[in-house]
């Protein structure tokens, strides 16, 4: 029976808002790809990000053009091949992926190889703001075990530590989203190190980050825009210590998870993150967060509701998907 491959856009509302280095968004735009095939829907959503000239507008038509070859029956290893990486292919991939289990009976873990998926432990993330409205946000969020701490601006160091005494007991990684420079990096870099940041993501642009290979590095710093999938990886070794595996960046987790295997390889450790979308796009990366080293999958927490049926989130432990959301 024919494959009959459809595609929509949603719009999940934020709590608040949420802002990093370049800008404050109030809602989660989302692509979800569903794939029918004898009365048996697979679902994938993908999260378009305008940094990398995405817009759910564009990743609606990139899906729609693949409906010709996901009828003639086109696999996941074909579908690398045949589309670039990026939140469209995520789309389809995840969507397979949910098609395949379904269809067999198997969950996706067990059609990746792995065992049954456990419960696994994510960061929560505190959005750039004054340092004083960052002190409120980790005080209200200082239960939780490690906190992602968004910063990218003048100030940041007085940012860290405010951070860190409103939270003391709580593990701490940054996130500065490409906003610092080389003339600022060190001394950022000690700043976080005083108050005991585990790891510093992406403080340089990409593609302009090479005062990382020069500069002392006294905290672990993790690629996230330098790195999009396995191929990318190898350059990085003089620059970072860890890279941020994310499905949208991926181009799915066909991808991702060669992309995991070669970090490992490589001497990386491996971050899994996610951009803010519902817990459909959750789903699929907790398969990658099995033995990962730092899990940041709280997109959902960060949205005024979830989808439903959608993860269950006990604070930060998050479980795994039913069958009925994915896999």
């Amino acid at each position: 029976m024919q494959r009959l491959l459809e595609v929509a856009a949603q719009h999940w509302p934020i709590a608040g808002s949420f802002a990093i280095s370049r800008g404050a968004k109030w809602e989660a735009p989302v692509a979800v790809a569903t794939i029918r095939e004898a009365g048996v829907a697979g679902r994938g959503e993908s999260a378009p990000y305008p940094r990398y000239g995405e817009t759910v507008d564009g990743v609606i038509r990139a899906v729609e053009s693949m409906a010709g070859a996901i009828a003639d029956g086109l696999d996941r290893n074909e579908l690398r091949q045949a589309m670039p990486a990026g939140a469209a292919r995520n789309a389809i991939d995840c969507a397979l992926w949910d098609l395949e289990a379904k269809r067999s009976g198997r969950s996706a873990a067990a059609l990746a190889g792995l065992a049954p998926l456990s419960p696994v432990e994510t960061a929560y993330t505190l959005s750039l703001a004054t340092s004083e409205a960052m002190a409120a946000a980790a005080l209200a969020a200082r239960h939780r075990p490690l906190l992602k701490v968004k910063l990218g601006g003048d100030g940041d160091r007085q940012r860290i530590v405010a951070v860190r005494g409103a939270a003391p007991e709580a593990r701490l990684i940054v996130d500065a989203n490409e906003g610092w420079s080389a003339a600022d990096l060190a001394a950022n870099m000690d700043a976080c190190a005083d108050a005991g940041v585990e790891l510093i993501e992406q403080p340089l642009p990409a593609g302009k980050d090479e005062a990382l290979a020069a500069t002392p590095r006294p905290v672990p710093v993790c690629a996230d825009e330098s790195a999009h999938v396995a191929a990318d990886l190898a350059a990085l070794r003089d620059r970072y210590d860890a890279v941020n595996i994310k499905l949208d960046k991926a181009g799915g987790l066909t991808e991702a998870l060669i992309a995991a295997n070669e970090a490992r390889a490589l001497g990386f450790k491996v971050m899994v993150g996610c951009m803010v979308a519902t817990s459909l796009a959750m789903a699929p990366a907790l398969l990658l967060a099995q033995d990962a080293d730092f899990v940041d999958l709280d997109g959902p927490l960060l949205l005024a509701r979830d989808r439903q049926p959608g993860l269950t989130y006990r604070d930060s432990l998050i479980l795994p998907p039913r069958p009925e959301l994915w896999g």
